[in-house]
């Protein structure tokens, strides 16, 4: 074939779509405020990413959004309960609430922590046709009791990608974080304090710049070329 051959046989000429800029830059625009939904990583009784956590839902509050944090004791292990359990419950109703999330895990042994993980798992990709997390805008932060580390936002970075979130590009890491809050569990003013405000300032903008075109956001040509039910079984193959 000719280099210049702009041609596409391959296409399947039903599924494939023009982009649809109306869709896209001048959706109906939603009037509530924005859904976010935080999730932290540890159930210490002074666990500093929960009073992390507190303060990033303080300052989204003061930005506008509406906010839930969900508190992980006595979630089960995945798979060592069913989906009725009612911490299980609770966490996938908030997840489908939200139009955004804050994961924000300790470091532990250089990775996530387990509880950060067990929350994640028992968000599923599918969920009665519908996908919870897909389109919908993510920011993380981790806190670290010795220097600063970057390991754990960058491993909660590929599990919202893998989740099919839009992960915003700032993020905060907390490098010793005992020193950051008062006696009052408060963060003490500082750097540290002015990049969480960054994040969720941005996370706001994103979210509303997004949740009233997310659905055209993940449309995709091939699912549109699989059938609904061919597509739900497929997702869900994946998050076993």
């Amino acid at each position: 074939m000719a280099n210049d051959d702009l041609s596409t046989p391959q296409l399947d000429e039903q599924s494939y779509r023009d982009i649809d800029t109306q869709a896209l830059l001048a959706p109906a625009r939603s009037g509530h405020k924005p859904r976010i939904l935080l999730l932290y990583g540890s159930v210490r009784e002074r666990s500093f990413s929960r009073l992390a956590t507190q303060e990033a839902a303080r300052i989204l509050t003061r930005l506008g959004a509406e906010t839930r944090i969900y508190n992980p004791s006595g979630l089960p292990l995945p798979d060592d309960a069913d989906a009725t359990h009612p911490k299980v419950a609770e966490l996938r109703e908030a997840v489908m609430w939200s139009e955004g999330m804050v994961w924000c895990s300790p470091e532990r042994h250089g990775a996530m922590t387990g509880i950060m993980k067990a929350q994640i798992d028992w968000i599923p990709l599918s969920l009665g046709g519908l996908r919870p997390t897909q389109g919908k805008t993510l920011a993380v932060m981790q806190v670290s009791g010795g220097s600063q580390s970057f390991n754990t936002v960058n491993q909660l970075r590929v599990l919202g990608r893998w989740m099919r979130l839009i992960t915003i590009p700032n993020q905060s890491s907390v490098p010793k974080a005992w020193l950051e809050f008062d006696e009052d569990d408060r963060m003490k003013p500082s750097a540290l304090y002015d990049r969480i405000v960054d994040v969720m300032e941005e996370l706001v903008k994103f979210t509303l710049l997004t949740r009233d075109c997310a659905d055209y956001l993940v449309d995709r040509y091939s699912e549109r070329k699989e059938s609904a039910e061919e597509v739900s079984r497929r997702v869900s193959q994946r998050s076993m």
